[in-house]
């Protein structure tokens, strides 16, 4: 597709920026729930009754892995795009400059507090409060895995800026103050992990009638994080897909590590 067709695309779509989020916000939600559906009423029963533990767990590590490769392959393709005068940088900056010249001044501000769910300190409260609440349940294989999640991607996301090195947007709305490198964006990759394991440890220790409305409050935050960003200016949207792309890698390496762990302490 010619760069300018893409250009005047993301014009449009930044024209109505919030519009597109709250429909992409259901989308997202009704496939987490549909998946969810499915994965309860028919995948789980059927391996539970046609698999032994040991096979269902190595079946559970196959999809994991083959999550991290696809996510892993929509962060390479991104990063493989980067660069002055891509087709992708110039969409990311028609967006940009769309969304500054038409998404109003009080759409901004909620996004402004929004966006501090995915906050570096507000993320370090949870995990600290999280982890003591599993020390004390002696949930401690679980607490140790929460801890490993949050810190091994507190250092996964600065490691891959330092990478690629990437100027942040220009901004001038005074509602956040954003230094450092811009790809990928770490207040997503950070939502994505803190919510998404969030999200697992509620389903390893609460009633299952918690689980579906727990899962989908998690994808909204993320969702919600992410798109934050790109409302306030200081990401470009790739930089959030990105972050939406290590985020979920990461995510699933974490949980696959803890169920198979859990499977060994089991069958020991």
């Amino acid at each position: 597709m010619p760069a300018e067709t893409v250009a005047a695309f993301a014009t449009a779509v930044g024209a109505h920026a919030l519009a597109v989020f709250l429909a992409l916000l259901v989308v997202v939600l009704l496939l987490v729930a549909a998946g969810g559906w499915l994965l309860r009423s028919h995948v789980l029963p059927q391996a539970q009754s046609r698999l032994g533990p040991l096979a269902l767990v190595l079946m559970s590590a196959a999809i994991g892995f083959a999550l991290v490769l696809g996510a892993a392959s929509v962060f390479a393709e991104i990063a493989e795009h980067l660069g002055s005068g891509a087709t992708m940088s110039l969409a990311d900056e028609a967006l940009t400059a769309s969304i500054r010249a038409h998404v109003a001044p009080a759409t901004l501000a909620v996004f402004a507090a929004l966006t501090h769910l995915g906050d570096p300190i507000t993320l370090t409260l949870l995990g600290a409060g999280v982890a003591l609440l599993l020390w004390w349940r002696r949930r401690r294989a679980l607490a140790l895995g929460w801890v490993i999640a949050l810190g091994g991607n507190a250092l996964l996301n600065p490691a891959l800026k330092r990478v690629f090195e990437r100027v942040r947007p220009v901004y001038e709305h005074g509602l956040a103050n954003e230094l450092g490198w811009s790809f990928p964006s770490g207040h997503t990759s950070g939502a994505t992990v803190a919510y998404g394991m969030l999200a697992y440890v509620a389903i390893r220790t609460l009633p299952q009638p918690w689980h579906a409305p727990l899962v989908l409050a998690a994808t909204a935050l993320a969702f919600t994080v992410g798109c934050s960003r790109v409302f306030l200016q200081v990401h470009f949207a790739s930089d959030v897909v990105a972050g939406f792309a290590s985020g979920a890698a990461w995510l699933t390496v974490c949980i696959v590590s803890v169920e198979l762990a859990r499977a060994y302490r089991t069958r020991a």
